[in-house]
């Protein structure tokens, strides 16, 4: 029947009323085994078809060659090592040199050819056709006026060249401290992202660290209750079976109340509770006070948060006047706790803090807190 219970991850209702506590805590355990062994053949069967997946990527032909060096070894070159390499701010100026001077070349091309079209529509038209030269007196005159303004063309065309040259120059110097001020903003830039990130992995791995120690602590308390919760099955099996008086019972359990009572029902805890208000007054001032309890993290004064024994109408009343993401933590008036009292968008919510075991968790919740200040900054 356990067998067929743990194939179709099922049991019928009425069978299930039939077991009692320890009875359904080992099926329990017994059912998170084996999901948790299906899970790990599901998790083997995707690696061998990603391993599969990737074997058929490497037939398709593409491969990486490494070059080979004296010793037969990969060839590795570190930039900066070798004395002849250039340190990376000479290469990054030397490039954009580089941009800067052909930026400023084009530039100058579109000046010279401009330039080139104002001189030869100004001086052309002024010279005599080969065939219309004549060896007159006149003409000779004419002849040497046209030598004359030949002259001058080129020295216009010598001082248009030399303007164009300083033009080109100092554009090309302008165009370099641009890139050189593009290139300072954005390393600086980087230097910034670079260090909010530094401080964003800091924070994470912190996050990490804490999330694991919580984490193995409930496991560890886990597995410590499903080892006992099994020996208290052997031994109840073992009784039934052989049915000698011999052995020695385990003692019977006492009588529950409603005022001592931790029960389960659909996964959720319950605390310890009462109503006398007297009784949760002293059991924080006995056991809450000599722990620090709503204190900050040096236990030099009471956090800001917490706000002691209120009542819910006191807690709701000074959350109305906040926004909403305020919250506070205050004496719970039902159970053996407190209450995390905290305002939404819609509206003030309230989430039970139990603190019956030593330990602080939300009610229904898994993780544990060894104070009621580390489970604040957790959720906060």
């Amino acid at each position: 029947m356990l067998q067929q219970i743990l194939a179709d991850m099922f049991i019928e209702p009425e069978l299930l009323a039939e077991l009692n506590e320890e009875q359904k805590q080992i099926l329990f355990f017994k059912m998170r085994e084996e999901q948790i062994r299906r899970w790990r053949e599901r998790e083997t069967q995707l690696e061998k078809e990603e391993a599969a997946r990737v074997k058929v990527k490497k037939v398709s032909g593409k491969t990486v060659s490494w070059i080979k060096g004296l010793d037969d070894d990969v060839w590795v070159w570190v930039m900066g090592e070798h004395p002849e390499d250039k340190p990376y701010d000479q290469i990054c100026d030397e490039i954009m040199a580089k941009r800067a001077a052909l930026q400023a070349q084009r530039e100058a091309e579109k000046l010279r050819a401009k330039k080139e079209a104002e001189l030869e529509k100004r001086f052309s038209g002024l010279y005599l056709e080969p065939e219309q030269v004549v060896l007159s007196e006149q003409e000779v005159q004419q002849r040497r006026a046209e030598e004359e303004l030949k002259k001058l063309e080129l020295e216009e065309r010598r001082k248009a060249e030399e303007e164009l040259r300083r033009l080109e120059q100092e554009r090309k110097q302008q165009i370099y401290i641009s890139l050189k001020e593009v290139q300072g903003s954005k390393h600086t830039r980087e230097e910034e992202e670079d260090k909010e990130w530094q401080n964003t992995l800091q924070k994470s791995k912190a996050a990490d660290m804490r999330r694991r120690s919580l984490a193995k602590q409930t496991i560890e308390d886990h597995r410590r209750r499903s080892v006992k919760a099994l020996e208290r099955g052997r031994v109840e099996a073992m009784t039934k079976t052989f049915g000698s008086t011999n052995l020695t019972t385990p003692p019977k359990p006492k009588p529950r109340n409603s005022s001592s009572a931790i029960s389960r029902k659909g996964g959720m805890r319950r605390s310890v509770s009462t109503s006398c208000r007297d009784h949760i007054i002293r059991w924080f001032k006995e056991e809450q006070l000599p722990l620090r309890a709503g204190f900050q993290r040096d236990q030099s004064r009471i956090a800001s948060w917490f706000h002691g024994i209120i009542s819910r109408e006191q807690a709701e009343a000074l959350l109305n006047e906040g926004e909403p993401g305020d919250f506070l933590v205050r004496v719970s008036e039902r159970i053996f706790g407190y209450v995390l009292s905290y305002r939404s968008s819609e509206g003030i919510k309230h989430l039970l803090i139990d603190a019956s075991e030593n330990c602080y968790m939300l009610l229904g919740d898994q993780i544990r807190f060894s104070s009621l200040t580390e489970l604040v900054e957790y959720h906060e």
